[in-house]
């Protein structure tokens, strides 16, 4: 690796922002002011979001999930082809710059706060989720804390305290792949969840949980600790 990589950096905040819009229930359905259930409207509900192979039962959109909790999600790769696979988030991990040695570092990527999501991930689906041109991201997000989207940053090589951001050339029916992914939060925000959203009309599935130190930072303050007191 170059002694001073790069690395693309999607950010919210920075390239492109998604919100995440927030809808409320409530008030009288002009059409059925007596809140009678609607026959038509439980059995769409009962219905996948996308056409999954027989067996397959994918996690209600709007879950609350924790980490170590998986879920059934499907999702367009191209307008005729359906990848499904089973995500289970592992660890949320707060991180820290003094694990990119090596990387170029701008001012801009300085102002914000790094944390990986880790993940396992296998295709329970028919389509082989792997591609042999661009490299195809894991479909996760991490929330900050103004309810915000991140887009994980992919790098140019590997970049080994959380590698596995994007699968492999070839990822067929039946594969698992440990997965972690690399979040900038701008103006050193917060990470409060992962969350699979596809579009912004689809009911995100949340995972949320404790943060914990990413491997390799508590190691780091020990040493600085310990020149201190030397």
């Amino acid at each position: 690796m170059p002694a001073r990589a790069r690395f693309a950096v999607r950010m919210v905040g920075l390239t492109a922002a998604l919100a995440l819009v927030l809808t409320g229930c409530g008030g009288d359905d002009p059409e059925n002011p007596n809140g009678e259930a609607d026959p038509s409207a439980t059995s769409s509900e009962d219905e996948p979001y996308l056409p999954v192979p027989d067996g397959v039962e994918l996690t209600p959109q709007g879950s609350e999930l924790e980490v170590g909790d998986t879920a059934t999600i499907a999702y367009e790769l191209s307008q005729d082809t359906v990848g499904a696979m089973d995500i289970t988030v592992t660890s949320l991990e707060k991180a820290s710059f003094d694990l990119f040695v090596g990387w170029e570092l701008t001012k801009q990527i300085r102002k914000t706060a790094p944390y990986f999501v880790r993940a396992k991930v296998t295709n329970v689906g028919e389509t082989d989720l792997g591609s042999k041109q661009a490299p195809r991201p894991v479909p996760l997000y991490a929330v900050d804390g103004e309810n915000r989207l991140i887009e994980s940053s992919l790098f140019t090589g590997s970049f080994k305290p959380c590698d596995g951001a994007t699968f492999p050339k070839r990822f067929k029916p039946g594969s698992t792949m440990k997965a972690c992914m690399v979040y900038l939060s701008p103006n050193k925000g917060d990470l409060t969840a992962a969350s699979f959203r596809p579009s912004q009309d689809f009911d995100p599935i949340v995972w949320t949980g404790e943060l914990v130190p990413a491997k390799g930072t508590e190691k780091k303050k020990r040493d600085q600790g310990g020149k201190g007191d030397g």
